[in-house]
């Protein structure tokens, strides 16, 4: 979504499509084609229309536009990244940051409290008055960084145990943010969603400090050694920042991002691809080619199972998997939502002690109605043995 110097919003022609169905659904409930009539069944879904693994269940978190159960907080519309954070002050408990890509300002970030037995005891908002709350990424240091994905977006870091402790953090660029990940250098790396989108990092003046720093971009070409070179504009007053630098190398749609020893790894959607960053080497080449008869396609959100190696893959469209790409680049689907048309899976995420998956269905239909305003879900069982940790 770009803006125009009298401040008003304009989507740009992806998001135009995305919302022409979606934010209609939040607006006019009921009428312009916010509804979607019921799916057949699949005869292997649960009661809430997941296909899971023998020994695991599940259970709705969230629907858009309800009230949390146990709580007096009502959800966002079209739940999208996500991470989970041990509480500090309730030993076994979690807290769950879930994003909203809503534009126009309405987007934000609820945080979700569970005591140790995963009861959900609170919900309030951490970030809110943000457009288009895309991905994001969760720091070392306890902290969500959440990432409006318009052209002038910026990215926000926010206290999961605070209520309305949203920062914003302009240094690490003005862009189409899509995720966010620290990494062991202590850099930040960042996905753009834009067709000819740039992967960047940022490196803070002080580590864990977010404030200040250098913000720079990839340039050269996938499979060799990138030179990284400073964005001279990362507020792109004067343009965008990927046009800034020549020879920045054009990533076609970046999504989701994460990292996990020296490695880095994000999504592009345009051409269905997981990439893999050395920061030894400073190379970055393909890891995955997805589709083609792969269980996975349409790549899409992403976070590493640490410490083992795996990579799990939320899937935007195709058939509503969460897939699972172990060290060795096989594919292994985890659960598949059934019944979502026109929806995404997103935000996949563990609870902290790696028991409970959590993901969205974006666009989900919430209610009678099924009005496309998004659903959260938690699926429980034995992932130790599903995913050889």
């Amino acid at each position: 979504m770009d803006r125009t110097s009298s401040g008003a919003a304009r989507l740009s022609r992806r998001s135009l499509l995305k919302w022409s169905g979606a934010a209609g659904a939040l607006a006019l409930t009921g009428t312009l084609g916010g509804c979607v009539p019921p799916q057949p069944g699949d005869p292997d879904a649960d009661a809430n229309g997941l296909v899971l693994h023998a020994g695991f269940t599940s259970r709705i978190i969230a629907q858009g536009g309800q009230r949390i159960p146990g709580t007096n907080h009502t959800f966002g519309a079209f739940p999208d990244g996500a991470a989970t954070f041990a509480d500090p002050e309730v030993a076994g408990g979690w807290y769950h940051a879930v994003n909203h890509e809503v534009p126009f300002g309405g987007g934000g970030v609820t945080a979700i409290r569970y005591a140790p037995d995963g009861q959900i005891v609170d919900a309030y908002t951490i970030c809110t008055n943000t457009s288009l709350n895309c991905a994001g990424g969760a720091t070392p240091w306890h902290t969500w960084l959440t990432c409006e994905e318009h052209d002038l977006g910026v990215v926000w870091e926010c206290d999961p145990t605070r209520a309305f402790s949203h920062v914003r953090r302009p240094a690490l660029g003005a862009f189409a943010h899509e995720a966010a990940a620290v990494a062991q250098d202590d850099r930040v790396y960042l996905t753009e969603d834009r067709s000819n989108g740039a992967f960047y990092r940022f490196t803070p003046n002080t580590p864990g400090n977010l404030s200040a720093g250098l913000l720079e971009v990839a340039t050269g070409r996938p499979g060799e050694q990138v030179r990284w070179k400073r964005v001279p504009d990362p507020a792109a007053g004067n343009g965008p920042c990927r046009f800034q630098v020549p020879g920045t190398i054009a990533f076609d749609g970046g999504e989701g991002i994460d990292t996990d020893g020296d490695r880095v790894w994000f999504t592009t959607k345009g051409d269905n691809r997981v990439w893999e960053y050395h920061l030894d080497t400073d190379v970055v080449d393909v890891r995955f080619q997805a589709g083609g008869g792969s269980v996975l396609s349409g790549v899409d959100n992403l976070v590493a199972d640490r410490p083992f190696g795996t990579v799990l893959v939320a899937e935007d469209g195709d058939n509503m998997e969460v897939v699972a790409l172990h060290p060795d680049n096989s594919a292994q689907a985890l659960v598949r939502i059934v019944g979502h048309p026109g929806s995404e899976v997103t935000g996949p995420t563990f609870s902290p002690d790696g028991q409970r998956l959590y993901f969205s269905s974006q666009r989900g239909p919430v209610g009678p109605l099924r009005t496309m305003l998004g659903v959260t879900y938690e699926v429980t069982g034995p992932f130790d043995d599903l995913l050889g940790r």
